[in-house]
């Protein structure tokens, strides 16, 4: 397998947690999106969207980075990311999307090179959309985290999918300077998911192409 990502790219984090949690081997590929590599040629021939993170396994190409988990999942079912129970699945799929879907699009690198290139937001107010953003994103995924199914992890005491999408988004958080001190449910988790080689490893700073 080859997985093409960015460091710094919280949805290739996201992948490489899974391919760590499941002990699988993979090429590291990497794709520079500070210095616009995902638009070159070679590049542009493998993604349509031009996007990371991207899975080629043998003949088989998968994007986004909830579908390539997901495709990990059921290809390579040990140890499992999402639970057995349909409802137990569901209530996983909602928190990662809760990130995925509710966050991340909002603070991701084209939507802020968009505010401030396209539309002349200033540096400071791009740094405060981030911040209101992902604060309270998170504080409502604080809130979904205290319905009684949170262990050790965000459902349970293994980890899974939705932790795969949560510790990614803490370390960008972390690195614009966002509260965290409201959430410490979700910290907690997140102190948890750290303990373990599959985050720790496969985290920004321990990357080929870190700089």
């Amino acid at each position: 397998m080859e997985l093409f990502n960015y460091f710094r790219s919280s949805a290739s984090y996201r992948v490489r947690i899974a391919l760590a949690l499941k002990g699988l081997d993979y090429d590291y590929r990497a794709v520079h999106l500070a210095k616009n590599e995902q638009f070159n040629e070679a590049y542009a021939d493998v993604s349509a969207a031009r996007l990371v993170p991207l899975l080629r396994d043998d003949d088989a190409v998968v994007t986004q980075s909830m579908a390539i988990i997901e495709y990990l999942d059921e290809t390579h079912p040990e140890p499992p990311l999402l639970p057995a129970d349909a409802l137990g699945r569901a209530r996983v799929r909602a928190l990662a999307q809760d990130i995925a879907c509710e966050i991340h699009p909002l603070n991701n690198l084209r939507v802020l090179r968009y505010l401030v290139k396209e539309m002349g937001v200033s540096e400071d107010n791009k740094n405060r959309w981030y911040r209101h953003w992902v604060e309270t994103g998170l504080e409502a995924l604080e809130r979904r985290l205290k319905d009684g199914q949170t262990g050790r992890f965000c459902h349970g005491d293994m980890p899974g999918l939705a932790d795969c999408v949560l510790v990614p988004q803490i370390f960008n958080a972390q690195r614009f300077d966002c509260r965290l001190d409201h959430l410490p449910t979700v910290m907690t988790v997140f102190e948890h998911c750290m303990a373990l080689d599959a985050f720790a490893k496969t985290q920004p700073s321990a990357c080929p192409d870190a700089e």
